[in-house]
C-alpha cells in the first residue's frame, strides 16, 4: 500500500469551476486546498505535489490570468508552473510580489504536505479586475498572514476569501498569525456584499457572510476571555493552561508547535483592546 495518496477532484459551483487537491498519508488528507476559475480568471493554484494534475486540468479550462490571494505554499503552489505552461499574466498584493519574486523557507511540515512553492514574477494587482460579466476587486485583509488579500466579485456577490474563513470555531493559530489584523479584516469583510464564500478550504455556497460573522464573535469572545484572565493576575502559561481543550494535539505535534492553541492565546494576550 502506498504511504501517501495524492487527492485531485474537480467541482462546479454553479458558474465556478474548482479544482481541489492534497495528499493524505495512508489516507483521506488532512486537508485540501481548493483554488477557482471564473470567466477566465484563475483564483490560487493548488499545492505543488499535485502540480501535474492541477496544472494540466487548468490548462484545459484556458484560464486568462492569475489571482493570487497570498504566498503560503498551499495557495502559491503551481503559480510558477501555470503561468510557464500558458503564459498568462498573474496578480497579486505588493507584498505577494515581492515575497513571491525569491525563495522563501518553509518547515518540514509545509514541504511535507504541499511542498514548495517556487519563486515567480507577479503583477501588483488592478484596483479592480473587470473580465466577462465580472468585476474582481482585491481586498487587503490581513491577519492570516501581511499579505493575505480577498477578492469580492461584485456582480455576483461571490467573496474569494483565501484564508480568511477556515471555520467559525478556530482551535489554532500559526506562529504568524495576528488576531488584532484578523479582527479587524474580518469586520471589515461582514459589511461587504456577498453570500457565497469560495473559502479556500471549506467553500459555502449560501450564509458566506454569516459564517464570517460567526467568526468574527468567536474570536471577539475568545479575546474576551483571554483579557479578563489577564487582568485577574494570570501569566500567559496559566491562561493557556486555563483554556486548552486539548483539540490541537494533532496538529502541535505535525507542525512542531507552529500551529497550535498557544498561539491563539499569546496573540490574544498581548493584543492591547
Amino acid at each position: 500500500m502506498d504511504l501517501v495518496r495524492k487527492h485531485f477532484s474537480k467541482k462546479r459551483f454553479g458558474d465556478v469551476l474548482g479544482y481541489n487537491s492534497g495528499i493524505g498519508l495512508a489516507g483521506p488528507p488532512l486537508m485540501t486546498a481548493w483554488c477557482y476559475l471564473l470567466d477566465g480568471v484563475l483564483i490560487d493554484s493548488g499545492i505543488a505535489h499535485l502540480r501535474q494534475a492541477v496544472v494540466a486540468s487548468v490548462q484545459a479550462d484556458k484560464p486568462e490570468c492569475l489571482l493570487l490571494t497570498h504566498h503560503h505554499e498551499d495557495h502559491s503552489g503551481n503559480v510558477g508552473a501555470i503561468r510557464r505552461t500558458l503564459g498568462i499574466p498573474a496578480y497579486a498584493h505588493p507584498l505577494t510580489v515581492r515575497k513571491m519574486s525569491a525563495p522563501f523557507k518553509i518547515r518540514p511540515y509545509q514541504h511535507v504536505m504541499w511542498g514548495r512553492s517556487e519563486p515567480v514574477a507577479l503583477e501588483v494587482h488592478p484596483p479592480v479586475h473587470a473580465v466577462g460579466r465580472s468585476r474582481f476587486r482585491p481586498i487587503h485583509m490581513p491577519g492570516h498572514s501581511k499579505d493575505h488579500t480577498v477578492y469580492l466579485e461584485e456582480n455576483r456577490g461571490y467573496l474569494f476569501s483565501g484564508d480568511l474563513f477556515l471555520g467559525e470555531r478556530i482551535k489554532f493559530f500559526r506562529a504568524d498569525e495576528d488576531l488584532g489584523d484578523q479582527l479587524a479584516s474580518l469586520k471589515k469583510a461582514v459589511t461587504l456584499d456577498f453570500d457565497v464564500l469560495f473559502c479556500a478550504h471549506r467553500p459555502l455556497m449560501a450564509g458566506g457572510r454569516q459564517a464570517l460573522r460567526n467568526k468574527l464573535d468567536f474570536l471577539e469572545n475568545f479575546y474576551g476571555s483571554v483579557q479578563h484572565l489577564k487582568a485577574g493576575g494570570m501569566s500567559l502559561e496559566a491562561v493557556t493552561r486555563h483554556l486548552d481543550r486539548r483539540e490541537d494535539r494533532l496538529v502541535k505535534w505535525m507542525t512542531m508547535r507552529n500551529a497550535c492553541f498557544a498561539n491563539m492565546v499569546r496573540s490574544a494576550y498581548h493584543l492591547s483592546g
